[in-house]
């Protein structure tokens, strides 16, 4: 067996995307003793706040709470991702080295342009992961299943997890981004930006309209582009 396999690989624009969608649902997994991973595409080195090692350095701390077995980053530059042959083949190298069961990207619609383009750039790697004759120096690798997480916008989800007893952990792990998520008013620098304004009770007052919908108290939501299989009811 592969011993950097993955049963989950979760690609984000940034440190903090996979996180803010999903974090529970890692948590509850990595819990559970599935190995998962994250890779994150740029370094975000265009946000309002922080800087690049600070959020390196945050996003290690909420790899550590999170049980993470690995997490990359391409070193993409922020606010320049395109669909190039480039981009594409440096993301499907990323699933080919993992040769997780399962892929998640963000969902194809949200405010921020990065994660738009990052959920059609995984499309195209989940797509081109496949091909025996792509990168032939590669065994190629097909994805079991991948679904898409919500980040800025919400939208109906097909698919609820219960993450009641993981949502603390989800919320101590967005809080080690404190660049991003504290309003640090004593600092020149300082910039208000959305996620800076309230967003983390937002993210926990969605978690409980979805956990309400299914009868539980938190939940998270995903999305899925192709038909899931179910044997029996």
């Amino acid at each position: 067996m592969n011993t950097t396999s993955l049963d989950i690989l979760i690609f984000g624009a940034h440190p903090d995307d996979a996180e803010i969608g999903m974090g529970a649902t890692i948590y509850k997994h990595t819990k559970a003793g599935q190995r998962v991973g994250i890779c994150d595409l740029t370094h975000a080195e265009m946000s309002s706040n922080g800087t690049v090692e600070s959020r390196r350095l945050e996003a290690d701390q909420a790899s550590a709470i999170l049980g993470l077995a690995v997490r990359s980053n391409l070193g993409l530059p922020d606010r320049g991702l395109f669909m190039n042959a480039e981009t594409i083949q440096l993301i499907t190298s990323e699933i080919r080295k993992y040769r997780p069961r399962i892929v998640f990207a963000p969902y194809w619609l949200d405010r921020h342009p990065d994660h738009i383009m990052c959920s059609k750039l995984v499309d195209e790697a989940v797509f081109n992961a496949k091909l025996r004759n792509y990168k032939l120096d590669e065994a190629p690798v097909k994805v079991d299943k991948m679904y898409y997480y919500y980040i800025n916008d919400h939208y109906e989800p097909q698919l609820i997890v219960d993450v009641s007893e993981e949502y603390t952990v989800k919320m101590k792990a967005l809080i080690a981004y404190k660049t991003q998520f504290e309003a640090v008013n004593a600092s020149a620098d300082y910039v208000p930006t959305p996620i800076n304004q309230g967003f983390l009770e937002r993210i926990e007052s969605q978690g409980k309209l979805l956990g309400q919908r299914v009868g539980c108290t938190y939940a998270e939501g995903f999305a899925s582009k192709s038909p899931v299989h179910l044997d029996f009811f």
